[in-house]
């Protein structure tokens, strides 16, 4: 960092000469990191006595997939330069174990920057973002076609920029003084919010103080949603900070990845045909759960492994970091998206217990089918083996000269051998009757009466 003066590298605190901006933008797109092509993050930035932190973390960080640097009359927005100059600008594009993509553009300018340029400059890079052009041709069409992945990426919802005030502008804003104060909560009031509030302070002092406004005298901290201003730090302190925030954006937009997720998988839940198959339905069920697992995954390597302190246990970060958590909202849609998957979960297992039961059933019919089938061949079998095995033997009633179906000869023959199966047929048909007319439900209580309902709660909860 040319702009940084090293005379105090060893301290938390520095001097800058020449203002830092690093624009943050969530890609939609996945990009698993390759570790035998891929530079560890640890060892492109400085990050001064965090670097031991990370890198016994290295294997939950961002891993640099694409690194260059830019010329700086290349780079421009899609409105101009605001009449900003720029000194240096590189690009990294950062891709998390999961492949979730976030793109780095850390730029630093020349001269003085004046807030309403920079309030400008900061809007266009942001709200205008797909215009954002390097060279003549749109910047992220760059960036696909160094990469060359199979599917293009795409600007992202989420956009998080960090300003590194240096020169004039840091001098304002460490000021002192009661005149300087107010023009300090002006000139963060520009900044973080792009120039889209009112410059001029308002009757109501709240209006005119920056949220999440922390001034330690030779450092100062603030930020909203969208724009973070931090001056007087280190380039350590500074990289850390922009890693929080990667971790953050990161985190954001795979939980908004993993909301829509979820619904998707919700209606393709509700909308599944109906079918006898239960190969089909074993194959809903399969695909449904495969895609839930894949949503935990996300929830907990890429959400949960970013939305703490334990990547860099240090106050500085830890401050930070709770804070731009909050504003985000991250800790609340976490526990959301949690339950939601947690009912996804229940649903298809529910799903799953409901087909194990069906089949179950049918298998029960099926047996009982070819039970009833067996005992009733048995049943029919028997009277004509005791005839045929009666009128096999030369006994003296058995006559050649008569046929086996003369009823008036052999009427008593076939009636001791229909009758008794007759009679089983009969006692079995009224035994079974007996039982499917038995009243009464098996979860009726004991006396017959109604179960009794619980009296409500009074309001005081006794």
């Amino acid at each position: 960092m040319a702009g940084t003066s090293s005379a105090t590298t060893a301290l938390d605190s520095a001097t800058r000469e020449l203002t830092r901006t690093v624009l943050l933008f969530s890609l939609d797109g996945r990009a698993r990191p390759r570790p035998a092509t891929s530079d560890a993050l640890v060892d492109r930035l400085d990050f001064g006595r965090f670097a031991p932190h990370l890198r016994t973390s290295q294997a939950v960080l961002p891993v640099p997939v694409l690194a260059m640097p830019l010329a700086p009359e290349d780079l421009r927005p899609s409105h101009g330069d605001h009449g900003l100059a720029l000194a240096s600008a590189d690009l990294l594009v950062l891709a998390t174990p999961r492949g979730d993509i976030t793109l780095v553009v850390d730029c630093e300018f020349a001269a003085d920057t004046p807030q309403d340029a920079l309030a400008g400059w900061l809007a266009d890079t942001c709200f205008e973002r797909r215009g954002l052009l390097l060279g003549d041709r749109p910047l992220l069409d760059a960036v696909n076609e160094r990469l060359a992945l199979p599917t293009p990426l795409a600007y992202g919802q989420n956009v998080h920029q960090l300003v590194f005030p240096g020169g004039r502008l840091l001098h304002d804003l460490l000021s002192a003084d009661l005149t300087g104060a107010a023009h300090r909560h002006t000139l963060l009031n520009a900044i973080v919010y792009r120039g889209r509030m009112p410059a001029h302070r308002t009757p109501d002092a709240e209006d005119a103080l920056p949220p999440n406004l922390r001034n330690h005298g030779v450092t100062l901290s603030t930020h909203g949603r969208g724009v973070s201003v931090q001056a007087g730090w280190a380039p350590h302190v500074e990289n850390g900070l922009v890693l929080v925030a990667v971790g953050m954006i990161s985190a954001l937009a795979v939980l908004q990845r993993t909301r829509l997720a979820a619904f998707d998988t919700m209606r393709a839940n509700e909308l599944a045909p109906m079918t006898d198959s239960p190969y089909e339905v074993r194959s809903l069920i399969s695909r449904l759960s495969a895609g839930v697992n894949e949503l935990q995954l996300d929830l907990a390597f890429g959400v949960e492994a970013y939305v703490d302190s334990l990547l860099i246990p240090e106050m500085l970060m830890e401050a930070f970091q709770s804070s731009l958590r909050d504003t985000l909202g991250i800790r609340d849609s976490l526990e959301n998206s949690a339950r939601m998957v947690e009912r996804l979960t229940s649903v298809i297992s529910a799903r799953s217990a409901a087909l194990d039961a069906e089949l179950a059933e049918r298998d029960d019919r099926r047996d009982r089918t070819v039970s009833a089938l067996v005992a009733a061949a048995t049943l029919i079998a028997l009277p004509p083996t005791l005839l045929l095995a009666f009128f096999g033997v030369n006994g003296t009633n058995v006559h050649d000269d008569r046929s086996i179906l003369d009823l008036g000869t052999y009427g008593t023959a076939y009636a001791l051998a229909w009758f008794p199966f007759v009679i089983l047929v009969v006692i079995g048909y009224v035994l079974l009757r007996r039982v499917g007319r038995r009243s009464g439900s098996l979860l009726s209580p004991p006396d017959g009466r109604p179960a009794p309902v619980p009296a409500p709660r009074s309001p005081s909860g006794s």
